[in-house]
């Protein structure tokens, strides 16, 4: 058994080098996938499943071909693409996820999250979470049209660049007692999110217990995966092709 993580790809048209590597490390590394896991941002932004995606076409092939060879593929929403829906799941033969779930790993239970929610030093952006996680302003938002969607989008996304880059760099990760009460109220001793853009390998003390966690990185000038086999698991990037 082997399972794959990912998160923080930001794919958009504008970084056609990032839709690529991808799309080959699913039509090769992943290759040997029994599950792949899809922990948010995977996209810049998302709008609604109904909106034309032809630049991501290959990714979606490519995963959709994946899943085809018997390789179970899970989405869990992150804060750039909360949007996706079941439409897009299907298209995809993707299982979405909720924002908290622990699963069964070959290292064992493992409590799986994009990671945004443990971020809760960042005040302002918690109360924006809030809103935009209201089924209510969901359905509000996608009941307008595209080109609504997407100044409303445009607009959200150049504000959040903006106000996260004065913001002081412990605002913007994980609150450290957030991190213990996931640990806690799931009951193991290894998570996995994203999110943070901070890729490592973190120990903690958790009820006089070690427990790991592991950040995935973003994608940029480097990708990142996380492999995990019964022997254990591996934090891997690698260079970004142009």
């Amino acid at each position: 058994m082997t399972v794959y993580f990912v998160s923080d790809l930001h794919l958009k048209p504008e970084r056609p080098d990032l839709t690529r590597a991808f799309s080959r490390l699913l039509d090769t590394t992943f290759q040997d996938a029994t599950e792949l896991y899809l922990l948010g941002d995977i996209f810049e932004a998302w709008i609604g499943d109904d909106t034309p995606t032809p630049t991501l076409e290959s990714v979606f092939n490519s995963l959709k071909q994946l899943s085809d060879q018997g390789c179970k593929i899970f989405f869990q929403h992150g804060n750039r693409d909360f949007l996706v829906g079941e439409a897009f799941a299907k298209s995809i033969n993707a299982s979405l996820l909720p924002e908290e779930l622990t699963v069964d790993l070959p290292v064992g239970k493992t409590v799986i999250s994009h990671g945004d929610q443990l971020c809760l030093d960042d005040i302002e952006y918690m109360q924006f979470r809030t809103m935009v996680r209201n089924p209510q302003w969901q359905q509000d938002f996608l009941s307008k049209s595209l080109e609504e969607r997407l100044a409303i989008a445009r607009q959200i996304r150049d504000a959040s660049k903006e106000r996260t880059a004065e913001k002081a760099e412990y605002i913007t990760d994980v609150n450290q007692q957030a991190v213990t009460d996931l640990f806690i109220r799931s009951g193991v001793d290894l998570m996995i999110h994203g999110h943070t853009h901070r890729p490592c390998i973190h120990q903690h003390e958790v009820d006089g217990k070690q427990a790991t966690r592991i950040v995935l990185g973003d994608w940029d000038k480097l990708g990142w995966y996380l492999k995990v086999e019964k022997q254990g698991y591996d934090l891997i990037n690698f260079p970004i092709e142009d």
